[in-house]
């Protein structure tokens, strides 16, 4: 890697992440910002983020697309639960439309990140390749910093090491690095794990497979939801495009945070409305009860969303099998359980989940100093103590990423109006008092409880506690007073504090 002599361009917002969260920050920073400068950088050579990025067989949204659709541009395709292709072809038609793609700058990952009390700027470290194919490392200075990466570790999928692996004659794959090259027509096939991502593998699968089994240790919540929208189609009948989204997207709003509501408050009672419908498409209560029925709550875990039920109609035409066991080894055939049985596999696909990444693997520094990011606190979800000019775009674990995405990026616009109209050259949240840690997500789920430990956390009030409650959050967020909990810095201030309740 050599080192680039050229001068560090500057700017006054740099957005890292050309995925959803950074295409959807792009349009309102210059809709609501206009004549900002910025980029968005993303390290990839193309946009979509995990749109692009996923390309296992059946990759589909688990949010309906009127609500993970951005509110500015109306969703049209059919299917309310949509397919991979056709999300990131509406992120990559949203770009063009609004001239966002001329702002992408492919290829550019940011390796540091570092605020200078002194000059009130963010330097960036970009690793970037030329038309070599050579890696080279350029600066970047902005004003104001927006990672809208995600949570996700993109490089690295959470891999068990299972026993006997190697033994294995058949070929091993993980989902967040689907080989083109894989064969599986007329095979037998294990997919080990039971979230998002096995459901929609399963059915995939068993169009082509002889036989394809969902191996789970213990049973997840599985909901079948319609494919299509059959009011939100009668809807856009009647009205105008833009008018039909908008109550489109209202109706789906209220009945997503009904239901979370219902599942929360009255447990039992979701747990027979879930294990009733399932066992009303199989037919088989044993099934249900051993398969299809965890010993946790609804929501406490994210529910998995099946539309048109095909993951059991799969089953139902026997292509697919779910056990519930425990991996005893990998033997030349398939996979031992601890019951003894054998599941014999051509393939094996390890399901087993993602990894957490804080903010796209930036970890920012004040003045050449990390900053302890699982020490600090969140400000109405979107910025860090501690951090100048610097905010994340964190979704919703109980609704659509984008409801929570759209928020905060109308709320960094307003951070930035604040600023230019208050003449300030940095803002910092500072809590006017202890605040009571909880962890920023509140999911049971593995994937969160093996890396929580290492990210910011949320408080016990607001603004500090991170709401999954999107009418709330739609009334309130916008409304905040800034000048209440924003700390103004001016270049050559103090360096701020770093510590988690600083003051």
């Amino acid at each position: 890697m050599t080192e680039s002599a050229v001068a560090p361009d500057h700017l006054d917002v740099v957005i890292v992440g050309a995925g959803l969260s950074g295409i959807g920050a792009a349009y309102r920073l210059q809709t609501e910002c206009p004549g900002k400068s910025y980029a968005v950088l993303e390290a990839r050579d193309a946009l979509g983020g995990t749109w692009d990025l996923f390309r296992y067989p059946g990759i589909r949204s688990d949010s309906d697309m009127f609500t993970l659709g951005y509110p500015f541009k109306p969703w049209r395709d059919a299917k309310a639960i949509a397919d991979g292709p056709s999300i990131l072809r509406y992120i990559t038609e949203t770009a063009a439309e609004y001239g966002i793609d001329r702002h992408i700058r492919y290829g550019s990952k940011v390796i540091s990140a570092d605020w200078s009390s002194e000059t009130a700027r963010w330097t960036l470290s970009i690793a970037r390749r030329d038309s070599a194919g050579d890696t080279i490392r350029t600066t970047l200075t902005c004003n104001f910093l927006y990672a809208c990466a995600g949570y996700y570790d993109y490089d690295r999928g959470h891999a068990p090491d299972f026993p006997g692996v190697d033994s294995f004659d058949g070929r091993v794959v993980h989902p967040q690095f689907w080989p083109e090259d894989l064969d599986y027509a007329g095979k037998r096939v294990v997919v080990i794990g039971s979230g998002a991502t096995a459901v929609t593998l399963v059915p995939a699968l068993a169009e082509q497979t002889e036989m394809v089994t969902m191996l789970q240790r213990s049973p997840t919540w599985i909901s079948a939801v319609p494919g299509r929208d059959k009011r939100a189609d009668k809807i856009r009948e009647l009205l105008p495009p833009n008018l039909a989204h908008r109550v489109i997207r209202a109706k789906n709003i209220l009945f997503g945070i009904g239901f979370y509501q219902y599942c929360r408050r009255r447990p039992e009672s979701a747990r027979k409305l879930l294990t009733g419908l399932t066992t009303r498409i199989l037919k088989d209560e044993k099934a249900v009860a051993e398969h299809f029925t965890p010993t946790y709550n609804p929501w406490d875990q994210r529910l998995c969303a099946v539309p048109d039920a095909d993951f059991f109609r799969a089953m139902k035409k026997g292509k697919a099998e779910v056990v519930t066991d425990h991996i005893e080894t990998f033997v030349p055939e398939g996979i031992r359980l601890k019951s003894g049985r054998v599941l014999p596999a051509d393939v094996v696909i390890t399901a087993t989940g993602l990894r957490l990444l804080a903010f796209g693997g930036i970890t920012p520094s004040v003045d050449g100093v990390p900053v302890p990011l699982s020490e600090q606190f969140v400000w109405q979800g979107a910025m860090l103590t501690g951090v100048p000019n610097f905010a994340v775009c964190i979704g919703y674990t109980n609704a659509s990423w984008t409801l929570r995405a759209d928020l905060t990026s109308r709320l960094v616009c307003k951070v930035l109006r604040h600023l230019d109209a208050n003449g300030y050259a940095a803002v910092v949240p500072r809590p006017d008092g202890e605040l009571g840690p909880r962890p920023l997500l509140d999911l049971a789920s593995g994937y969160v409880q093996r890396s929580i430990a290492e990210f910011p956390r949320q408080g016990d009030r607001r603004p500090w506690k991170v709401r999954q409650n999107y009418l709330i959050d739609s009334v309130t967020t916008l409304r905040t007073d800034l000048s209440k909990t924003l700390a103004p810095l001016s270049a050559s201030a103090p360096k701020p504090k770093v510590g988690a309740n600083a003051r």
